[in-house]
């Protein structure tokens, strides 16, 4: 009896029938568990590996093929999980130690409810634009404007939507990005070609965002629902129960120098993690060395006479991200399966074959850069893939890889925090604590963007034809 686990076949190219049956098996289960039962989206997402896996057999794969496929996946994105790892200790630390109380202390003493929105997308937008990285800015500056825009009785979901805006915003401009780094790579231009190319859908985009945010914040605190005696009770709570001093505000500001000075991301964290370790005892009576492994570990539970306060200081630890680590190893295994078994270039194909015209290339980017961050996961494979895909039509076509760049960004960063099950959305709901359905409909940059880049297109600002010096240069596999 043939074991079909094991047994030696002829691998099959994929037809795009195998890849529908695993992308709409895994759209179908993960609507009928997530929306029809309420579910969390780990089961889900692990019966659409099972789909795939099958469809990956019949086309001749061994199991030993498939799981290492998966591991593959697995291990692109374990720069990911070790950052969600090491976020969950730090926001413990930052918790106990009083760095996260004392920034919505003073935020709440800065900030008024008509300009906080707005402030919020700046303040994120700098951060971002100096460190590069959209994770480090929500994990710092983004978790303290919650507690701030709670404080100033500002909805949660306005408030996180001004924190992705911002801080989406410097990542996508930042020449310190990973992600701004590796689109030109991808597309075949230079970092500084790549970011000035950028700026103009970028900024019309972001100013879209400035807006909405300056009017809802303007309209919203203007109408009496918002309630500033809950600032002045949240502020005398944090006084009763922790020492502020601005010494705390160290541990965020060593986080953001270390990034600055290009110090990776996950040593940088970790640094800023030490700092309020250090700090701990030092500021705040009674901290012991095993209160520190265990805020670490299991998080800070605040308990306080304030229950709002108490929900809104208990947060963090190790365990607590175990519920985003889980979610981001078994998407990536679905993720590896679709690419190594060649699946995901299949559809790409698909799509070029009925691509006609500049403008719609580039749409065909932006759909094929949101769909991989909804079946991949992963914000650096929805660059990585399309881009490595698109590259050769875009030279074929006589299209400057610039407006390659662009589409990949504009689409493929920006759009894979409205994955609820992607990494970075992963990351949004589980370190600001807000669900999917309270963000997503207010992350106003992150749908602007795509939307812009692609209108631009039709109106010839994002697509750009080479010169027959640069179609040469880009021949030869040179930078343009």
């Amino acid at each position: 009896m043939k074991n079909i686990f094991t047994e030696e076949r002829e691998i099959k190219r994929p037809t795009i029938w195998h890849a529908l049956i695993s992308m709409l098996g895994l759209i179908a289960v993960m609507m009928i568990g997530i929306v029809g039962f309420g579910a969390d989206p780990h089961i889900p997402m692990f019966i659409g590996v099972i789909i795939t896996s099958i469809v990956s057999m019949t086309l001749g794969y061994k199991w030993a093929d498939i799981e290492g496929m998966m591991i593959d996946g697995i291990s692109k994105a374990m720069q990911s999980m070790l950052i969600l790892a090491i976020v969950g200790m730090m926001v413990g630390a930052w918790l106990i130690s009083g760095t996260i109380p004392a920034m919505i202390y003073y935020g709440l003493k800065l900030l008024s409810p008509k300009i906080f929105l707005i402030a919020a997308v700046l303040i994120c937008s700098i951060t971002s634009l100096a460190t590069g990285t959209s994770w480090g800015t929500m994990g710092t500056m983004g978790l303290a404007l919650i507690g701030i825009g709670a404080g100033l009785g500002m909805p949660i979901g306005p408030t996180a939507g001004a924190v992705i805006s911002g801080a989406y915003f410097g990542d996508k401009l930042s020449p310190l990005s990973d992600t701004t780094n590796l689109a030109p790579a991808m597309a075949g231009t230079d970092v500084f070609t790549h970011v000035k190319y950028m700026l103009k859908s970028t900024l019309v985009a972001y100013a879209i965002a400035l807006v909405f945010f300056g009017i809802y914040g303007f309209v919203h605190a203007s109408s009496g629902s918002v309630d500033s005696s809950q600032a002045a009770v949240i502020m005398e709570g944090i006084r009763d129960n922790f020492n502020i001093n601005p010494v705390l505000l160290l541990p965020p500001l060593v986080v953001i120098l270390a990034i600055a000075l290009k110090i990776p991301a996950i040593p940088g964290i970790t640094l800023g993690f030490i700092a309020a370790l250090i700090l701990a005892p030092i500021c705040q009576e009674g901290v012991t060395i095993g209160a520190l492994l265990d805020v670490s570990l299991n998080g800070f539970v605040c308990e306080t006479e304030l229950e709002s306060l108490n929900e809104l200081l208990s947060s963090g630890g190790l365990l607590n991200m175990a519920f985003s680590i889980l979610m981001v190893m078994i998407a990536m295994m679905f993720g590896g399966i679709m690419e190594g078994t060649r699946q995901m270039e299949v559809i790409i194909e698909a799509i070029l074959k009925v691509v006609k015209g500049p403008a719609a290339l580039i749409g065909a980017t932006e759909f094929t850069c949101v769909f991989a961050n909804a079946i991949m996961a992963e914000q650096y494979i929805s660059i990585l893939i399309p881009g490595r895909m698109f590259a050769p039509a875009y030279r074929e076509k006589g299209i400057h890889p610039k407006s390659l760049s662009n589409a990949l960004e504009s689409a493929g960063t920006v759009t894979s925090c409205l994955i609820p099950w992607n990494t970075c959305g992963v990351f949004i709901a589980t370190n600001l604590g807000v669900t999917w359905s309270q963000y997503a409909p207010w992350a106003v940059f992150n749908y602007a963007m795509p939307v812009i880049c692609l209108v631009m297109a039709f109106m010839g600002i994002t697509v750009t034809k080479m010169t027959a010096e640069e179609q040469a240069k880009a021949d030869r596999g040179e930078l343009v």
